[in-house]
Order: structure tokens, then sequence, then C-alpha cells
């Protein structure tokens, strides 16, 4: 069910549709035991339809995937599946989880917590640029549309808040060296 005003087509096409291949395999992995994907993405896209209908739409993807999620458990409570696992399919790969350690999860927080700081230590427009190019997958014309730059202001912001986040993770060890001309000061 295509919308029927023009302008929601348009944002359905962009912010939306782009994410069906990424959302149906996600929904296979994750959700193997519900009988028909195909359904569960169109009542997904029908539920992001109405949201933006409504005006609250913050994040197309993020509402995508957490309505299919949804969409998805309550097909398995209807059913009643509940996920067995014979004891006879057990093998070698099942002995030991391939989930990462105690460490390698501090790790990752850690790094995810250095990130954090370092977007935040962004000017704001560097950060509104970095954040819209990486979080939203904006292209540089999209971002300079909707923040009123040009494209070439967007690629200099990119480079610069990319630029000082290298630098900031190379003052705090996470990387051997700041990139070219990066003093490790400037994070």
């Amino acid at each position: 069910m295509p919308p029927a005003d023009p302008a929601t087509a348009a944002w359905f096409a962009t912010h939306v549709q782009p994410h069906e291949p990424a959302l149906r395999a996600w929904l296979h992995a994750r959700f193997p035991a519900v009988p028909d994907h195909d359904d569960i993405v169109q009542d997904a896209f029908t539920r992001v339809l109405r949201q933006h209908e409504r005006g609250e739409v913050q994040s197309a993807k993020a509402l995508l995937f957490t309505a299919a999620r949804n969409l998805a458990l309550d097909a398995l409570r209807r059913r009643g599946v509940t996920p067995t696992i014979a004891i006879t399919d057990f093998g070698e790969s099942c002995v030991l989880e391939a989930t990462p350690d105690a460490a390698t999860t501090l790790n990752h927080q850690q790094e995810l917590a250095i990130l954090t700081e370092a977007v935040r230590a962004l000017p704001d427009r560097c950060r509104q640029v970095v954040m819209l190019r990486h979080l939203e997958g904006l292209s540089y014309k999209e971002i300079a549309a909707q923040l009123g730059i040009s494209p070439e202001t967007v690629k200099v912001q990119l480079v610069k808040g990319l630029r000082r986040c290298a630098a900031h993770f190379a003052a705090r060890g996470l990387l051997r060296e700041p990139p070219p001309g990066i003093k490790e000061s400037s994070a």
C-alpha cells in the first residue's frame, strides 16, 4: 500500500524503504520461527507511515525495526511458540558460545564511551554534520538542505569532525598515532 500523498511517498522512499533489505535479513536471523516475514515488514511499514502522518517520527529506521520486533513477538505469542532446542541438536559449536567475554565487553563499552565523549566535544555544527552523516546515513546534499548550508561546508565540517575524533582517540590510546596534521592536544 503506497502512500497516497506525494510528500509522504517521497519521505517513505528516502527514509524507510532503503532499510527493507536489512530489516528482512534481521527478521530472518532474529525470528526464524515467524512464518511470514513479508507480513511483518508490510505491517511495520504501515505503523511507520501512521506515526509519520502524526508527525511523531524522529528516526524512521529505529521505529521500523522496533515495530517489526514488536510485530514478530506478537506473532510468536499468538502462535504460542516458544523456542525449543532438542538435546540432540547440540554440537561442538553450541558448547562454547561465540559471545564476547567480560573483558571484551568492557573494552567495547569503554571505547563507546570515548567515542561518545569525542562526538560531544565537537562544535555544534560539526557534531550535527557528523551525526547526520554517520547515524542517519544522509548524503552531503541532504545534510546541506536540512541544515541550510552548502554541501562544501558539510564536507569541511565532516572532515573537521572526523579529524578531531581521530585526535581524541589517539590521545586516549585507541589509535597508534594521530592523523597527519593533527596534534594530540587539539582533542
